[in-house]
C-alpha cells in the first residue's frame, strides 16, 4: 500500500480526499459548539442542517454512480469539490438559519460525488482485484483529515473567528482538493482495461442486484454503522465536555481519531493474508461497540479516553475501506458504480439521521441516553 502512493494517480486522490474530507465533512463537528455559541441556534437546529445535508447526499449517490459508470468520474469529483468549496464561502456569510440550511443542503448534494464512496468506486472499476492496495493507500493519507480540520478550525477561530476559519477551508477545497481529484481520476481511468470491463457491464441488467438479499444485508449493516459513527463524531466535543473533559483535551481526542483510522488500516495491511474482508468487518463492528462503552466512561481518566480513540478510530477507519471490497466480493464488478451508489444511499441515509437523532435523544435524556 505504501508503494501504491508512488503511483501519481493514487497520490493525487489521497491528497485530494484528505482536503475534501477536512473541509466538507469534519468542519461541521469542528465548529458545532462555536456556531451554537455565536449564532444562538440550538444544537437540534444546527444538527438538523447536517441531517438534511447527508440525506441529500444519499439521494444523489445513485446519480453519482451512474456518472462513474458513464466514464465521467473526473468531472464529477472535481466539479463537486469546487461547488462544495464555493458553498463554504457562502456559509461564512450566513446570518439566518435558512441560509445555514441552504448552504449545507448544497454541500450535502455535492459530497455524493467527491468523498470516499465515488472515489473507491472509481478505483475499483479501474484496478479490479488490485484495487485494495490503492484504496488502503488513499485512506492512509486521508485518515489525517480530522487531524487537520479540528486543530486548524480551533486555531483560526481563536485567532480570528469562525467565519475566517470557514473561508480558509473554502480556499483549501477549491484550490487544493478539486484540482487534485481531477488529476487523480484522469490518471487512474487511463489504466482501466475498458474492453474487458465494458463487455462485462453490458452482460448484466443494471439494477438486478436489488433483487438479491445479500445486497440488503450489506446495505443495512453499513447503514447501522453509519448511524453510530456520525452521531458520535458530530456530538463528540459536547459529549466530552459533558463528561468534564477540558476543551484542550477534547480537541486533542477528536484530532487523533483520524490518525487512529490510519493505524487500523495499517493493521489490516499487515494481516491481509490471514483474514477475510467479512471477518474484518465483523471485528470492526464489535470493537466500535466496545469504543462507545469506553466513551460512556470517559470521565474516569485518560486511559479510558485513549482506549476509546484507538478502538473507535481504528475500527471505523478499517470498516470504511472494507465496504467497497465486500461489495465487489459479494455483488461483482459489473455496473459497479450503480451498486456502490445504491449501497451509499442506504449508508448515507443512516448517517444522515444520526446527528439530528442524537440531538433529539440528548434533549430527552442527555448524552448518557444517547450513548446507551
Amino acid at each position: 500500500s505504501l508503494r501504491s502512493l508512488m503511483d501519481r494517480s493514487v497520490l493525487f486522490l489521497a491528497l485530494g480526499q484528505t482536503l475534501v474530507w477536512a473541509g466538507l465533512f469534519y468542519l461541521f463537528p469542528a465548529l458545532l459548539v462555536r456556531w451554537e455559541q455565536a449564532l444562538g441556534w440550538s444544537k437540534a437546529e444546527l444538527t438538523g442542517a447536517v441531517t438534511l445535508s447527508l440525506l441529500l447526499s444519499a439521494l444523489a449517490s445513485p446519480l453519482a454512480g451512474r456518472m462513474i459508470d458513464a466514464g465521467k468520474g473526473a468531472q464529477l469529483m472535481a466539479g463537486c469539490a469546487a461547488v462544495g468549496g464555493i458553498c463554504l464561502l457562502a456559509l461564512s456569510a450566513v446570518t439566518e438559519l435558512w441560509q445555514f440550511y441552504l448552504a449545507w443542503a448544497v454541500i450535502g448534494t455535492v459530497t455524493a460525488g467527491c468523498l470516499y464512496e465515488p472515489c473507491f468506486a472509481i478505483v475499483t472499476r479501474a484496478r479490479g482485484i488490485s484495487a485494495k492496495q490503492s484504496i488502503i493507500a488513499i485512506t492512509l493519507v486521508a485518515g489525517f483529515a480530522s487531524g487537520i480540520s479540528f486543530p486548524l478550525a480551533h486555531i483560526l477561530s481563536e485567532t480570528y473567528d469562525w467565519r475566517v476559519a470557514v473561508q480558509v477551508f473554502a480556499a483549501i477545497v477549491v484550490f487544493g482538493a478539486a484540482p487534485l481529484l481531477w488529476a487523480g481520476v484522469q490518471l487512474i481511468e487511463q489504466s482501466r482495461p475498458r474492453e474487458i470491463d465494458v463487455g462485462t457491464e453490458r452482460a448484466a441488467p443494471r439494477y438486478a442486484f436489488l433483487r438479491r438479499a445479500s445486497f440488503w444485508y450489506l446495505g443495512l449493516a453499513f447503514a447501522f454503522a453509519g448511524v453510530m459513527h456520525r452521531a458520535t463524531v458530530h456530538h463528540l466535543l459536547p459529549i466530552l465536555y459533558d463528561r468534564g473533559i477540558s476543551p484542550e483535551i477534547a480537541i486533542t481526542v477528536a484530532s487523533f481519531i483520524g490518525p487512529m483510522q490510519v493505524a487500523g488500516r495499517l493493521v489490516v495491511m499487515a494481516t491481509d493474508r490471514h483474514s477475510s474482508h467479512h471477518a474484518v468487518a465483523i471485528a470492526c463492528f464489535s470493537l466500535m461497540g466496545v469504543a462507545i462503552v469506553l466513551l460512556y466512561a470517559a470521565g474516569l481518566g485518560l486511559v479510558v479516553l485513549i482506549g476509546f480513540v484507538i478502538l473507535f478510530g481504528g475500527a471505523y477507519g478499517t470498516a470504511s475501506i472494507v465496504r467497497p471490497l465486500i461489495a465487489r466480493d459479494v455483488l461483482g464488478e459489473a455496473n459497479f458504480g450503480a451498486k456502490t451508489g445504491a449501497l451509499a444511499l442506504l449508508f448515507l441515509t443512516g448517517s444522515a439521521l444520526a446527528p439530528y437523532l442524537g440531538s433529539l435523544v440528548w434533549t430527552a435524556g442527555g448524552y448518557d441516553l444517547v450513548l446507551s
